[in-house]
């Protein structure tokens, strides 16, 4: 199930929490980490953590993994963290599932 601990804005959004790896050989969106705002999704990208490079990567990562435009994804904490919350707007049933598939691997 998709945490709910931090309330999305809005009753359509879906609150994706995010364990960022900042200068990875390579994107990756995948696996589970126990986090500060429950079990998050882990990204890896290549981009440094440095003036915003790794999360602007991390929210078109995400974007591209859960099937969703880079515009309907925005980071709601976490802005100089590894541990993130991203809201997905608009979001159907879909995106929870690819959401839990990604983070907890096929069931």
């Amino acid at each position: 199930m998709v945490n709910r601990r931090v309330p999305p804005p809005d009753e359509s959004a879906v609150a994706v929490p995010v364990r960022v790896r900042p200068g990875a050989g390579r994107n990756r969106v995948g696996g589970r980490y126990e986090g500060p705002h429950g079990p998050a999704l882990i990204v890896a990208v290549g981009a440094p953590a440095v003036d915003g490079k790794a999360t602007e990567a991390v929210r078109r990562a995400l974007a591209g993994a859960l099937g969703v435009r880079p515009a309907d994804v925005e980071l709601r904490l976490g802005a100089t963290s590894r541990d993130k919350v991203f809201t997905v707007a608009a979001a159907d049933d879909g995106v929870a599932a690819r959401f839990e598939a990604l983070r907890d691997g096929p069931t």
